[in-house]
């Protein structure tokens, strides 16, 4: 106190003074106590002074301080220091002052510059975001990722500080019409998809009816392509809803497992019966070729009557098969023949078995067409008719021969 007591005198009448390189000036009157007591009471006052100016230097010297704030009370505290009723080192307080505010209005310029590179900033980043906005609203097709995206930008948008009200006003409108549109543009699309997704329910549906009626089909190839077409014309539809689309799919495809799977078990049964009768006639034919036609050509004949008999009834044989079985009975049958024409031309006409043998050839002939015509088989009819036809022509030139 007593350096600062030094720029300060009190009078005989009580007048306090402050010394300064302007000269003196009177700061108050003491008229309490000792001269002494009033030079402290203003020094105090000094003292509370520049504990204000050091505590702005301090929070300013940290950045603890708002730079335009400490300037506003460096440059008030400067301002009423010529005026000030205290007693201490105002020429030197005044400088730290100036000093204090020079650094203030340096580094609040500093700070306005960066609130404008921040507003700036700010502002591309919210432009930046409403043009994503705009052209996702305009071009995007990805309904879900799109819609996802709006909602991070929306979280995004509301860090973003330190745009004007102005200019924020605007991007925002910008925003919410971008969105909204999208909005709009996303309802649309679904409500075309559902009503398609209705249209291709409708179409499956139709679909499913027609598998299901053909699923107890018998008419097995016309009824394979058809469900082979119903395939194709289902892969081609649009998909209906999810949930249905499963049931329609189950429907449909459990009307195909039905047909192929009775058609399979029929077709297991039939090549069953055909491989019995391959074998039955394979068992015929090794018979039919081991007769001893040269020396019993009746005999043979005879037996080759039972074994036609028998290879009729055996029923329907392996396609593939079928021709070489029948070309090898075709040669034994013309071999019985032969021998019997010739046996035949040994013998006196009115003693010739061979018409008697012929007749009932033509006879068996009959029998089996009428057996094949009794069983309804539209090919068995067709063989015995040619058959029958083959041995009476054989008859007619036997007969006109003799």
């Amino acid at each position: 106190m007593s350096d600062w007591a030094s720029y300060g005198r009190v009078d005989a009448d009580g007048t306090v003074w402050v010394k300064t390189s302007a000269g003196e000036r009177t700061v108050g009157s003491w008229q309490a106590g000792t001269p002494e007591e009033g030079l402290a009471h203003f020094v105090r006052r000094y003292e509370d002074l520049l504990t204000e100016v050091v505590l702005l230097e301090t929070r300013l010297g940290s950045g603890a301080a708002d730079a335009a704030h400490t300037l506003t009370t460096a440059k008030r505290l400067r301002g009423g220091l010529d005026e000030a009723h205290v007693v201490g080192d105002l020429d030197g307080l005044g400088q730290r002052l100036d000093l204090l505010i020079s650094v203030a209005q340096e580094k609040a310029a500093e700070a306005k510059a960066a609130r404008d590179t921040a507003r700036a900033e700010a502002v591309a980043r919210k432009t930046s975001l409403v043009e994503e906005a705009e052209k996702l609203a305009a071009e995007s097709t990805s309904w879900k990722a799109t819609g996802d995206r709006f909602k991070e930008i929306l979280d995004e948008w509301k860090t973003i500080r330190g745009v004007d009200k102005k200019a924020d006003g605007e991007l925002w409108k910008r925003f919410s019409v971008a969105r909204d549109s999208f909005t709009r543009r996303r309802g649309g699309h679904f409500a075309t998809l559902d009503s398609q997704r209705k249209q291709a329910q409708s179409a499956k549906d139709e679909l499913v009816a027609e598998a299901e009626a053909l699923s107890e089909s018998t008419d097995w190839k016309a009824t394979t392509d058809r469900l082979r077409e119903l395939m194709d014309l289902w892969k081609a539809a649009p998909r209906a809803s999810k949930e249905a689309e499963q049931k329609l799919w189950e429907r449909f495809r459990a009307a195909q497992d039905v047909f192929f799977n009775r058609r399979k078990q029929i077709f297991s049964e039939r090549d069953a019966e055909q491989k019995q009768a391959l074998t039955r006639r394979q068992e015929l034919l090794t018979k039919a070729e081991s007769l001893d036609i040269e020396s019993d050509p009746k005999g043979a004949q005879a037996a080759m009557r039972e074994i036609l008999g028998q290879w009729h009834d055996t029923g329907r044989v392996p396609r593939e098969s079928m021709a070489s079985l029948d070309r090898r009975l075709r040669a034994v049958e013309e071999r019985v023949r032969e021998a019997m024409d010739a046996a035949w031309r040994r013998t006196e006409p009115s003693a010739n078995p061979l018409l008697t043998q012929m007749r009932d050839q033509v006879a068996e002939a009959q029998a089996r067409l009428e057996r094949a015509q009794a069983a309804g088989d539209a090919k068995r009819i067709k063989e015995a008719e040619q058959a029958l036809n083959t041995k009476k022509k054989f008859l007619e030139l036997a007969e006109s021969s003799n």
